[in-house]
């Protein structure tokens, strides 16, 4: 490296490290507090239930959930979030909170996308229907820039405290985003017009995370199975896989082999983030199979402006490499 390189990396490391002072200015900073707009309510309950697959009556039925440990009707706890979101409303009459200055700051530098990356939520009690949450939340941290899949980027970790109106703590929670330059990640295209052969070459497909409870499912795809966890005592179906059945609490299960027919029953068309094993737009449904339960898919063989809610589809496979085979889903023929 000659002398001039030398010079501008050296001057390149500065300006990160001024960058990275004025991020880390905003860490301990209090950002914008939200009241949920409604309080907790059965109405809203049962959308998020429906949407989930989650048939605990406990949810949804006063007669059991009174005879339950906890008395009454209570939301599901991972609905936390839902109590105090914002919607689609811009900044309020205050102006920016810290945060969205924060947000701004990174836009500005290149790190104009986002992910979720991670999300540790510790209650101190069930919610009920009628109990109306407000939060404070302050800027934890902000990391130095760091290299990942998805691209350069800087972690950015909010703590938020959730508690009713009246001050009652009902929950803390940790949630870490990371901001980052679309077209950095690992295996991106490098920033010259790369030859037709190498722009034609992608890196492979994510790798799913198989634990004892999934990996079955992954082992039927390699056969191009689509299989269902039943229970086999009750013999509800359940998807995604997991070890109790929600229904009779039964920890003994086996497989249903699907027909691989279904519809969509909602849909997202992803722009970016983009990951350079995938091809953009991308549309992703979830389908709700023959059989009742529903996957998360990617559709084939549609462009994303046509695709509706209630189209039939059907499995076909595709095989990535060696190791991981995946279904999606075209029109039915």
């Amino acid at each position: 490296m000659g002398a001039e390189e030398v010079a501008a990396a050296e001057m390149a490391e500065e300006d990160k490290a001024a960058f990275l002072a004025k991020l880390r200015k905003f860490e301990g900073i209090e950002t914008a507090a939200q009241t949920g707009p409604d309080p907790v309510n059965q109405p809203m309950i049962r959308h998020w239930v429906e949407a989930m697959g989650d048939e605990n009556p406990i949810y949804v039925d006063p007669a059991a959930a009174a005879a339950s440990a906890h008395g009454e009707v209570i939301a599901p706890a991972v609905m936390l979030q839902a109590w105090v979101m914002r919607g689609l409303k811009p900044r309020g009459a205050s102006g920016p909170s810290p945060q969205d200055t924060l947000m701004d700051l990174l836009d500005g530098a290149g790190y104009s996308s986002v992910v979720a990356t991670n999300c540790e939520q510790e209650y101190a009690r069930m919610l009920h229907p009628g109990d109306h949450l407000r939060t404070r939340s302050v800027l934890e941290s902000v990391s130095e820039e760091k290299q990942t899949g998805m691209g350069i980027g800087h972690f950015v970790t909010t703590r938020i405290e959730y508690e009713t109106t009246d001050g009652e703590p009902v929950a803390k929670m940790l949630f870490r985003i990371l901001k980052f330059k679309p077209g950095t990640g690992r295996g991106a295209p490098p920033a010259a017009a790369p030859a037709p052969e190498a722009e034609a070459q992608k890196p492979p497909r994510p790798r799913p995370a198989l634990t004892v409870d999934n990996a079955f499912w992954f082992d039927a795809t390699k056969q191009h199975k689509l299989v269902i966890q039943r229970c086999a005592s009750c013999k509800t179906l359940r998807h995604p896989p997991r070890p109790r059945c929600d229904k009779c609490g039964s920890y003994d299960w086996d497989t249903l082999e699907a027909s691989g027919k279904g519809t969509i029953y909602s849909f997202v068309v992803v722009h970016f983030p983009q990951v350079p094993s995938f091809d953009y737009p991308l549309p992703i449904g979830l389908i709700a199979l023959e059989e009742g339960t529903r996957l998360v898919a990617n559709l084939v063989g549609i462009a994303p402006e046509d695709v509706k809610v209630g189209m039939p589809v059907e499995v076909e496979w595709q095989d990535h490499d060696e190791d991981l085979t995946l279904p999606a889903f075209h029109l039915v023929k």
